[in-house]
C-alpha cells in the first residue's frame, strides 16, 4: 500500500510538473517558428492543462482499462466545474465578458450531449471516436478562423496570447519539449498503476478509480490555472481554462479509449456520472449565460459547487 501511495504521489508531482514544461517547450518553440502568438495561445496554451487526462487516457485504455479512461474524461469534467470553479469562486467573483466563451459554452454542451448518446448503448466504439476526433479538428479550426476573421478585442484570446513564452531559445525549449513528451507518459503510468493499487485495496471498480483519484489528480493543472489567472485579473481565462479543457476532454481524450480499446462501457457511466456531467455543465452554462449583465460566478456559487463534488466523490466511494 505504501508503495502504491507514493507511486500515485510520484507520478502525480512528475505528470503535472512535465505537462507543464512541455506545453512551455511546445508554445515557445511554435513562437521561434513564427506561429502567430493568438494561434498558440488558442491552441497549444489552451489544450494544455488537458494533457494530463490524455496521457492517462491512453495508458490506462493500452493497458485495457477503457473504463478508468472513460472515468478520467466523465470525473474530470465534474471536477473542473465543481471542485475547481468552486475553490476559484471562493477566492472572490469571478466576471464573464469575452464572446469566444459564449460560444465555447453552448459547443461544451453539444459535445457532452453527443458523449451521452455514444455512451448509451453501453458501448464505445473506433466510428464513435472517429467522429469525435474529426469533430475536435473541425471545432478548433472554426475558433482560430473566426479569431482571425474578427479582429474585434476578446479578453479571453488576449489573456491566452499573453500566456505564450517569450524569448526563450530554440535548444531550450526544444529540451523542455522532449522531456516532457518523456516524462508525460511515464508518469502517467506511475500514477495510474498507483491508483489502482490503492483503489483495488478498498475494492473501487475501474470505473470508480477513473472518477476519483485519477480524475481530481489531472485536474490540478487547471486549478493552478483557474487561480492563477483570477489572481492575475484575468476571469475570462480562469472560465476558459474549465470551458476549454471539458471541450478538450470529451471530444479528443474521450476518442483515445474508442480508439485504442473499444468495447463494453460501465453502466453506470452512461447514467449516474454522464448525468452528472450534463447536470453541471448545464449549470454553468445557466450561471454565466443566462445571469443578465452580471456574468459572475460568486462566492456563494462557488460554495455550492464544492458542496456539490464533495457530495458525489462521497456517493461514489459508498457506490
Amino acid at each position: 500500500m505504501l508503495f502504491n501511495i507514493f507511486l500515485l504521489i510520484a507520478g502525480l508531482g512528475a505528470l503535472v510538473w512535465s505537462a507543464d514544461k512541455f506545453v512551455f517547450g511546445a508554445a515557445a518553440f511554435a513562437r521561434n517558428l513564427g506561429l502567430p502568438p493568438m494561434l498558440i495561445g488558442l491552441t497549444i496554451v489552451a489544450m494544455g492543462s488537458s494533457a494530463p487526462e490524455m496521457f492517462v487516457a491512453a495508458t490506462a485504455s493500452l493497458e485495457g482499462m477503457t473504463d478508468t479512461a472513460i472515468g478520467n474524461v466523465l470525473g474530470s469534467n465534474v471536477a473542473n466545474i465543481t471542485l475547481i470553479l468552486g475553490i476559484t469562486a471562493l477566492l472572490g467573483a469571478i466576471s464573464v465578458s469575452s464572446q469566444t466563451l459564449k460560444r465555447e459554452i453552448p459547443m461544451m454542451l453539444g459535445a457532452t450531449a453527443l458523449a451521452g448518446y455514444f455512451l448509451y448503448d453501453g458501448q464505445l466504439t473506433r466510428i464513435e471516436g472517429l467522429v469525435l476526433l474529426v469533430l475536435f479538428f473541425a471545432l478548433m479550426g472554426y475558433l482560430i478562423w473566426h479569431a482571425i476573421a474578427n479582429k474585434e478585442k476578446d479578453p479571453l484570446i488576449d489573456e491566452a496570447e499573453s500566456e505564450v513564452p517569450k524569448d526563450v531559445p530554440t535548444p531550450k525549449a526544444i529540451l523542455w519539449l522532449v522531456i516532457g513528451l518523456v516524462l508525460l507518459p511515464l508518469s502517467a503510468d506511475w500514477m495510474v498503476q498507483g491508483a489502482v493499487g490503492i483503489a483495488k485495496a478498498f475494492h473501487m471498480s475501474d470505473l470508480v478509480i477513473g472518477l476519483t483519484i485519477i480524475a481530481v489528480g489531472t485536474s490540478l493543472p487547471e486549478l493552478a490555472a483557474c487561480v492563477a489567472g483570477v489572481l492575475k485579473k484575468e476571469d475570462d481565462l480562469a472560465i476558459g481554462n474549465v470551458v476549454g479543457s471539458n471541450l478538450f476532454n470529451i471530444l479528443a481524450v474521450l476518442a483515445l479509449p474508442a480508439l485504442i480499446a473499444p468495447g463494453a462501457v460501465d453502466a453506470a457511466a452512461s447514467s449516474r456520472d454522464f448525468y452528472m456531467v450534463m447536470a453541471t455543465s448545464v449549470a454553468l452554462a445557466i450561471l454565466i449565460l443566462l445571469t443578465g449583465k452580471a456574468r459572475q460566478l460568486r462566492p456563494w456559487h462557488g460554495g455550492v459547487l464544492l458542496a456539490t463534488f464533495i457530495a458525489y466523490q462521497v456517493t461514489l466511494f459508498l457506490s
